[in-house]
């Protein structure tokens, strides 16, 4: 009797999602029926537009289910899911029960664990119902529905509940990678993202504390494209006020044919201390520097000119550093914004939320202990109009449904008044939009203070990069790699030594807190560094090499072995692998992205473990010849890389076949 209950709640189940994807569907059809096709041109019968649409629409659920199929699952996900259903089932009366499931943190707990029955025990006493974690956790266990991911199930100590996974879901799961490729979990609805990030000055040169926002923005854009988002990657650059009236003065003096012949301008950083100098020392040089600001704001030709020479310089300057560490970047300074300004001021106005405070106008928003300027004294704008316009441009504009600033904690403040500012106004409602901070610590020398040149200056990025190079190919020729390598390869692997350590340093560290900056650490080939991983990655992709399996070869293996998971260390790294799609979504989630350099390494030493305890090829021990292949784990081997490959592509790091 039990077994026919069990059966006939899973059809319910069953029926219920098949009702919710149907219901989902007729939505979607719905929604689509109802708008405008491009292909609907020429098509006059509205029975023939109606097959028009529906025909597309089933090939986009086709698509929609293809890329279901090749997916990475999020096992973590699914067993939430599981068990999420057997505790309805046992405490429907619990709205919002507590639902935790994490991996084991030792083989003898399981693979998993469901920690879910202490916390309801809580819940329900204060519902005056007395029940043991251990009688929750047995019901619980009771009321799983029936599915192919589950081994078995312990009830342990005050009620954990330990998980065992199925080896066989296991190893399907790997060919499945192993087939299609590292694809993206599914994650719903695609969104439209706009990450700000980098934001250089212009006229300034790009410095060691425009590092970590450039490195960790890419990463994070990296990781929401991967996934399937539409991302706006955009450079905020500070290419407006009252700076460029000076720096125009001095350019019209210096070079006064910049009309008709581009100054050569080769030194910025240089002209900018020459026009500081000038504005600082000279009264009449000053009140040219602040016509010429005038004459900006009002858009007059021949300065618009000079300002977008400037501002030319500089960005051929920052694409130099941009595509040394392969950062794709859409530029949209200040200046972007500044005829939505007046309209933003306008919009606040008319709802009342203007005061005046000695001929400025402020902002007062509840729970922020900082007003807002909106417009100065002079009648000019802020910082605070800009990031108002700005905001408001990104959700009306760009539809973005996620908005991130990857800028340092010392702007913290600003912008959650910024946001709490935007939401007061009505544009956006945080439960329906995300709009978030990715705040991020300071780079420190190994003095512990902030990171400086010797002669107390700020490090200039070039610099840092051009170093790194140095150090890495140092580093290379001590390991003689520069005798076994073409000049070809050598090259690569300095780059991809100098530059994935440069960023793994930076991600690997939780972006919250500062890091202290040391060549000598990220170079070092032992512990979590990039050196450590490029070289584990060279070396299993190696072996494939050494044992005359070529990619076809795996591929075809792929689709015919079944990868045997018997061995305790090829269990561990199997579900090593498969925590991929886990550690994602995390990331998704916080934005953290030293989760996944930790996850890279923890890989690493497992996959080294496996290869340790796991023959893959038998040589003979005299002649050296192959004897045997473990086709099963080459494999295991192949999936390693892929993953640790795409980890990389999301880190912005470049590995090499050959190092």
């Amino acid at each position: 009797m039990e077994g026919l209950v069990g059966r006939y709640e899973e059809r319910l189940l069953q029926q219920e999602t098949e009702i919710k994807s149907l219901t989902a569907e007729i939505e979607a059809l719905r929604n689509f029926v109802v708008g405008d096709s491009p292909g609907l041109e020429g098509l006059k019968d509205e029975n023939s537009k109606l097959k028009y649409r529906l025909n597309i629409m089933r090939k986009s659920l086709q698509e929609e289910k293809n890329r279901s199929v090749k997916s990475m699952i999020n096992i973590n996900v699914q067993l939430q899911e599981i068990f999420g259903r057997a505790i309805r089932a046992s405490y429907p009366e619990l709205i919002n029960a507590p639902l935790a499931v994490t991996p084991s943190q030792q083989p003898k707990f399981g693979d998993y664990q469901c920690n879910s029955a202490m916390a309801m025990t809580q819940m329900l006493k204060t519902r005056g119902i007395k029940v043991s974690p251990v009688e929750i956790a047995n019901k619980i266990v009771k009321n799983l529905p029936e599915n192919n991911l589950i081994e078995k199930t312990e009830i342990a100590g005050p009620g954990f509940i330990n998980v065992h996974i199925q080896k066989n879901f296991i190893s399907k799961q790997l060919t499945t990678l192993l087939v299609n490729g590292v694809q993206p979990p599914v994650i719903g609805e695609k969104k439209r993202v706009v990450v700000d990030f980098s934001s250089p000055n212009i006229a300034k040169e790009m410095h060691v504390g425009h590092l970590r926002s450039t490195i960790i923005g890419d990463s994070i854009c990296r990781l929401f494209e991967f996934v399937g988002h539409n991302v706006l990657r955009l450079n905020h650059l500070g290419d407006w006020g009252t700076q460029f009236g000076m720096l125009i003065a001095h350019m019209k003096d210096k070079f006064p044919d910049y009309l008709s012949v581009s100054p050569p301008i080769g030194n910025l950083q240089a002209f900018y201390k020459e026009s500081k100098k000038r504005f600082d020392e000279e009264e009449e040089f000053k009140k040219r520097a602040y016509r010429c600001v005038v004459q900006l704001q009002s858009k007059a030709p021949n300065i618009i000119k000079a300002w977008n020479l400037i501002c030319e310089v500089s960005r051929k300057e920052f694409q130099k550093i941009y595509d040394s560490l392969d950062i794709r970047i859409i530029d949209r300074g200040e200046s972007y914004y500044q005829d939505k300004m007046i309209q933003v001021v306008k919009e606040y106005e008319e709802k009342g939320f203007v005061e005046l405070d000695e001929g400025r106008k402020i902002v007062f928003i509840p729970g922020c202990s900082i007003p807002l300027t909106i417009e100065k004294t002079d009648g000019g704008f802020t910082y605070d109009t800009s990031d108002l316009a700005a905001i408001k441009q990104r959700l009306f504009e760009e539809k973005a449904d996620i908005i991130i600033y990857v800028v340092d904690n010392g702007q913290g403040i600003h912008f959650q008044t910024v946001f709490s500012a935007a939401q007061m106004i009505g544009w956006y409602d945080a439960k329906v939009t995300r709009v978030e901070h990715a705040g991020f610590g300071v780079v420190l020398g190994e003095d512990k203070k902030k990171f400086k040149t010797r002669s107390g200056d700020t490090v200039r990025l070039i610099d840092l990069l051009e170093e790194g190079l140095k150090r890495s190919m140092d580093k290379l020729k001590d390991k003689e790699r520069d005798k076994v390598l073409t000049p070809e390869e050598l090259e690569a692997a300095q780059k991809a030594v100098a530059y994935g350590c440069i960023k793994y340093a930076d991600l690997s560290h939780n972006r919250m807190n500062d890091y202290i900056f040391s060549f000598d650490k990220m170079l070092d080939d032992r512990g979590n560094t990039a050196a450590y991983l490029l070289y584990a990655f060279t070396r299993i992709r190696s072996i494939a090499r050494l044992a005359n399996i070529n990619d076809g070869e795996l591929h075809k293996a792929a689709q015919e072995t079944e990868i045997s998971l018997q061995h305790e260390k090829e269990w561990k790294l199997g579900k090593c692998i498969l925590r991929f799609p886990e550690i994602l979504q995390k990331i998704l989630d916080d934005l953290l992205l030293h989760t996944l350099c930790d996850y890279l390494y923890e890989l690493a030493t497992t996959f080294t473990e496996f290869y340790d305890n796991c023959y893959c090829v038998e040589k003979d021990r005299q002649t050296g010849q192959i004897v045997k292949v473990n086709m099963s784990r080459m494999l295991l081997c192949d999936a390693t890389a892929a993953v640790m490959a795409k980890g990389f592509e999301m880190l912005g790091i470049k590995p090499v076949q050959r190092m």
